[in-house]
């Protein structure tokens, strides 16, 4: 799904465009047992219950596709008779009426999901009439594709409100506050089956993590059974290792800051694409080549990317590109650059030592105090009888590192 679907879906979650027809819930203690299920027509819920719930139903379906939401598939095995997909598909067609399926469903659950607190497990169905569209994208509210049935899952932590004072209206005073049991933000989801191409996808999940680290794999395996794609924060650390190993020992900064802007520049170029970026070992061949990498690093490229990441494996530009920040590190000195003016810093040979050189035209700030600029101590200017060239670099900001 790409975030143009997801919206579509998300949009259902409102009064006005509710799809829902079934709600069930079971609330798990932080021992595994379940404490409360229910089970409702989710149109007789209170207007404010409702409301909450649909903030939860969004939420589950936020954050950056390939980070927080992931498109994942099913495999063979999983579709055949007694496979994962199949009972996802009978829970589904049995329109969260089946008891029995549902037990099945929070034991599988319960057996998989790993925390160890208090939990909600809150199931959907909802039915949405998908609206045909013109060749210019213009919804026909009157001329229906078809009707896409799924299910929804989300996984909300429960904890205990923190212990307070608060105001009695009734009888004027201020006392100690009840300590509530609190419905938190879904850790966990996944919407079944995916809605691709504006169409039911019964080969496909979508799965939400709040975290993007944390996904979960014996859940995606046990509860899902669909192939995995690597998180987030691997494919970040399978680039810095591909980057690492192509450029070897002798790798410049230029050429890392000239991989980096080349990515964010295709980032910005495609940013309004709904589907993301998705880059092969071909296209991530073609930025290197692009950024400056030497014919001769260039020689083992395939190799290194295949043994970091796989012969097929693709990497999705978001999660390997910095397009917030741009951090320079050394043992002693972590220097933080707007990712849009990566070129201020330069590297320089300064009395034998490798510097890193920023230009201060403008304000220095130091602990949050404005300074004009920085004196330069043991410099002899031109009154001192020196000829006034050491001074040349009084106005920029420079850092020595050694070549490690």
């Amino acid at each position: 799904m790409n975030k143009k679907e997801v919206l579509e879906i998300r949009k259902q979650f409102s009064p006005k465009n509710c799809a829902i027809t079934k709600i069930c819930g079971c609330y798990v203690d932080y021992e595994k047992n379940k404490k409360m299920e229910s089970k409702d027509a989710f149109l007789a819920l209170p207007e404010e219950e409702a409301f909450k719930y649909f903030d939860i139903f969004k939420k589950t379906l936020s954050g950056s596709i390939g980070k927080n939401m992931l498109n994942m598939e099913f495999p063979l095995d999983a579709e055949m008779p007694g496979g994962t997909q199949e009972f996802l598909l009978k829970l589904r067609d049995s329109r969260l009426e089946d008891d029995m399926l549902l037990e099945e469903f929070y034991d599988k659950v319960i057996a998989t999901y790993e925390y160890a607190e208090n939990y909600y497990i809150i199931l959907i169905h909802a039915a949405y009439d998908v609206p045909g569209r013109t060749s210019d994208d213009l919804e026909m509210d009157d001329a229906s594709d078809e009707v896409y049935q799924h299910i929804l899952m989300s996984i909300c932590p429960v904890s205990l409100s923190k212990a307070g004072l608060s105001y009695n209206a009734e009888e004027n005073c201020i006392q100690d506050r009840i300590r509530d049991w609190i419905v938190d933000k879904p850790d966990k989801g996944f919407l079944f089956p995916a809605f691709n191409d504006r169409s039911t996808d019964l080969h496909s999940v979508l799965y939400y993590t709040k975290k993007s680290e944390d996904l979960q794999p014996e859940m995606i395996d046990q509860l899902l059974g669909a192939k995995m794609p690597m998180s987030a924060d691997t494919q970040k650390e399978t680039f810095q290792m591909i980057i690492e190993d192509t450029l070897g020992e002798d790798g410049d900064y230029e050429t890392v800051r000239n991989i980096h802007e080349t990515l964010n520049d295709m980032i910005e170029e495609h940013k309004e694409e709904p589907d993301p970026l998705t880059l092969d070992k071909t296209d991530v061949k073609k930025i290197f080549e692009q950024s400056g990498v030497p014919n001769e690093k260039m020689e083992n490229f395939e190799k290194n990317f295949e043994e970091n990441a796989g012969e097929k494996a693709t990497l999705l530009a978001s999660n390997i590109a910095e397009t917030r920040k741009f951090n320079i590190e050394t043992p002693d000195v972590v220097i933080k650059v707007n990712p849009d003016r990566m070129d201020l810093v330069e590297t320089r040979m300064i009395d034998g030592r490798q510097c890193l050189v920023i230009p201060v035209d403008d304000h220095i700030e130091v602990n949050g105090i404005n300074v004009r600029t920085m004196k330069v101590k043991g410099v002899a200017g031109p009154k001192a009888g020196g000829s006034g060239e050491a001074v040349e670099n009084a106005e920029d900001d420079i850092v020595p590192f050694d070549e490690d």
